[in-house]
């Protein structure tokens, strides 16, 4: 399947609209960069990029802007490529670094709260969104009525990163009809479509492939699952899983069990164990939980395969969703989890009345075992076909003591980084988006200040922070890089920590808002810096690699490599060896928004060492966040999150009440005491129950000038040591 339109199409029938995504004019893209950095950097190290940016435009810059322009006119989207390019060089374990999780709300159904019944219903559901993907009847997606990309889908199932020695490649099957079941570290598979992607499975059928999976593999004693956990292998460095992959295949069997887990539709996790918290909630879904017994592994950990989309149900019937990153964004990935919640409402919705609508049009398939001919057809019995075998079979591995070796050290590696992973979430129910947008503020933007605001509480120093906006209304179009630190937001945080009045405080806040929503729209409209400037970094580097269009298996060039005169290559422009380059580049606060009501919690891990991957889900009367890091303090900074949060919601309700505080009663010249506005006589006095109403507490230190009388001063670039400067954001 492809994203070209068919007559026929539904799903693919707007790609013809899209427009490409523009090329933003070099001297605009340099300005934005600039006010990107202002807020960042101190007076002398922002004049020292300002040369460098001047010297670009003056220098190399036209040049590589007109060959970008002339190279991009082939190309669907310009910044494509290098987009693919970043994620498949990166050679470190995808686990905590590059897969996101969704976090599903739980199934209101009754008979669905435990693991093997919700799992056979998300199967169920997503095999209907798969059938109506691939017969392209699935409604396309719109915003506000205008038609975004599609393509993404295409690589949505059946899809998998393979590692190889020159980084890795991505494995599209687009005629997949079987699933990948993982129980306490083993592998089962059973077909689930048929030639024409129709189920071959009732929800009820599918329950009961999944209950013998469960007993088979539950024979295994839980401190032997580490031992043979072929899973943990996807976890490790690429190269490393590499070598072993290449040892793995040298037997047939191997080899053939390789392709049915990189061919499947999706993998699911049946966990053997529920969390009790909601940081092992969180952690369960982003890497696995961490536990042992006697010095064993027996954590969920092992129960994987971070190359694929997963979907993973724990034993207590909450599930969720880790996806790998490379061919789609998370706003693909949400239209398939909220659909196929959606779709598990409208199955309990039939159970109870069978005239029921449904999300999909997935018939049953005529080669499956429940296939019955409909009624008043009109057409005469035909013979049954044949029946297609649908019994759940295990993969059986051969595994040599290098092999056994690697699964080890694997295992342990991947313990370590769990171990150096701190997630924790944050439900907050003082207010949501209603209060947020009955103050006149977009909701977005009041969440992004938040993280401002109580990143400098804890800290005392502002930094580089990331937000992708979605750029799906071009063809072919991901994100583009939202860096919220701007003149505004930082003279936002400036005044709501000094002893400014509460309507100052909120003034800046408005402000620094309204920046943020009209840079949320440009970035959206493909009119940010990082994309365009990433993009002439790496068409620069192409061309001192001497090639500019490289074959899917040739080695991407190297970020970090030598690129200078003393390598007898021509010298990188100063605008990407200046310090502002990566200071940009590394984002201590790497977030996103993706909310849905089909979600509970949405989060990843940090993409710098000292830094937080923050995801946040806006609701109705609430705010979800899950913040990661290399054991910062976690906790601590979404306590400080929270109090923020109280306090701003106190100044607003305190600037409101103000605004719009009815005057006092009036005593006449009989001695009457009446109301000011209507005159009427007011026979007893009765306190306002709202002005007596005590005010949310707080982490209270937000509206005190404390820390700016300590005159912190945000560290210098150079005092920051062993920060990673990542490929590609979220």
């Amino acid at each position: 399947m492809t994203a070209q339109a068919s007559p026929v199409s539904k799903t693919f029938s707007r790609q013809s609209e899209l427009p490409k995504l523009p090329i933003p004019p070099l001297e605009e893209t340099c300005e934005r960069y600039l006010r990107a950095l202002e807020g960042l950097q101190d007076e002398k190290e922002h004049e020292n990029t300002k040369r460098a940016v001047e010297a670009f435009l003056h220098g190399e810059g036209p040049r590589l802007q007109d060959r970008l322009k002339e190279w991009a006119e082939k190309k669907d989207s310009y910044i494509e490529d290098f987009w693919y390019e970043s994620y498949l060089s990166h050679s470190d374990p995808v686990v905590l670094a590059l897969n996101p999780f969704f976090v599903l709300e739980n199934d209101p159904s009754p008979d669905r709260g435990s693991q093997i019944p919700r799992a056979a219903s998300l199967i169920t559901a997503s095999l209907g969104f798969i059938h109506d993907l691939r017969a392209e009847i699935l409604e396309p997606d719109t915003v506000r009525g205008k038609a975004i990309c599609m393509d993404q889908y295409t690589r949505l199932f059946g899809t998998a990163r393979i590692p190889t020695q020159r980084g890795c490649r991505m494995m599209i099957n687009p005629e997949s009809e079987h699933i990948v079941v993982l129980r306490r570290g083993q592998f089962y598979w059973f077909n689930v479509l048929d030639d024409e992607d129709r189920p071959l499975l009732t929800e009820r059928e599918i329950g009961r492939n999944l209950h013998a999976i469960v007993a088979d593999a539950d024979k295994t004693p839980v401190t032997e699952v580490a031992r043979n956990a072929i899973g943990v292998l996807s976890t490790e460095n690429r190269k490393v899983w590499s070598n072993l992959r290449s040892t793995l295949m040298e037997s047939r069997d191997n080899a053939s069990s390789l392709q049915i887990i990189d061919k499947a539709l999706f993998i699911v996790c049946l966990d053997d164990a529920a969390p009790e918290t909601l940081s092992e909630l969180c952690d369960n879904f982003l890497c696995g939980t961490y536990n042992l017994a006697s010095g064993v592994q027996i954590g969920t950990c092992t129960n994987r395969w971070y190359d694929k989309l997963q979907i993973i149900v724990c034993k207590d019937g909450s599930a969720g969703i880790n996806f790998e990153h490379t061919g789609v964004d998370g706003h693909t990935v949400l239209r398939f989890a909220a659909d196929i919640f959606t779709e598990g409402l409208m199955l309990l919705a039939r159970s109870i009345n069978p005239s029921a609508p449904t999300l999909f049009h997935a018939q049953l398939s005529p080669h499956s075992k429940s296939y019955k001919v409909p009624k008043n057809t009109g057409k005469p019995p035909t013979p049954p076909p044949d029946i297609i075998d649908t019994t759940p079979k295990k993969l059986e591995w051969k595994l040599s003591p290098e092999l056994r070796a690697g699964i080890r050290f694997a295992e342990t590696r991947l313990s370590d980084l769990i171990c150096q992973n701190d997630c924790q979430a944050m439900e907050f129910k003082g207010y949501g988006k209603n209060f947020i947008v009955s103050h006149g503020i977009s909701p977005d933007a009041f969440v992004q200040m938040a993280f401002q605001a109580a990143y400098f509480g804890l800290y005392g120093r502002i930094e580089s922070t990331y937000e992708p906006a979605m750029t799906k209304s071009f063809l072919h179009g991901r994100t583009e890089a939202i860096r919220t630190v701007q003149p505004q937001s930082v003279g936002f945080v400036k005044t709501f920590f000094s002893d400014a009045s509460p309507s100052e405080k909120i003034d800046a806040l408005r402000k620094a808002c309204e920046t943020h929503v009209k840079l949320t729209r440009e970035c959206s409209q493909g009119l940010g810096q990082d994309r365009h400037l990433y993009a002439l970094y790496c068409l620069l580097q192409r061309e001192i690699e001497g090639n500019l269009d490289p074959l899917p298996d040739d080695r991407p060039p190297s970020p970090s490599s030598d690129t200078g005169s003393s390598s007898g290559k021509r010298d990188m422009p100063a605008i990407f060896t200046d310090p502002g380059w990566s200071v940009l580049s590394t984002s201590i606060l790497s977030t996103s928004n993706c909310g849905n009501p089909a979600l509970r919690l949405f989060g990843f891990g940090p993409v710098a060492r000292d830094g937080y991957g923050i995801g946040y889900i806006i609701k109705e009367d609430g705010i979800s966040v899950c913040a990661s890091s290399k054991h910062l303090q976690t906790r601590r900074f979404l306590d400080t999150l929270q109090g923020y949060l109280h306090d701003v919601q106190r100044l607003l309700t305190q600037l409101h009440r103000a605004a719009n505080e009815r005057p006092e009663p009036f005593v006449d010249h009989s001695g009457v005491l009446r109301d000011s506005k209507t005159g009427r006589p007011i026979s007893g006095h009765v306190d306002d129950p709202e002005a007596s109403e005590e005010m949310m507490p707080g982490y209270s230190f937000f509206d005190s000038g404390d820390i700016e009388v300590l005159g912190r001063r945000k560290m210098s670039r150079y005092e920051h040591v062993g920060r990673i400067i990542p490929l590609a954001q979220y």
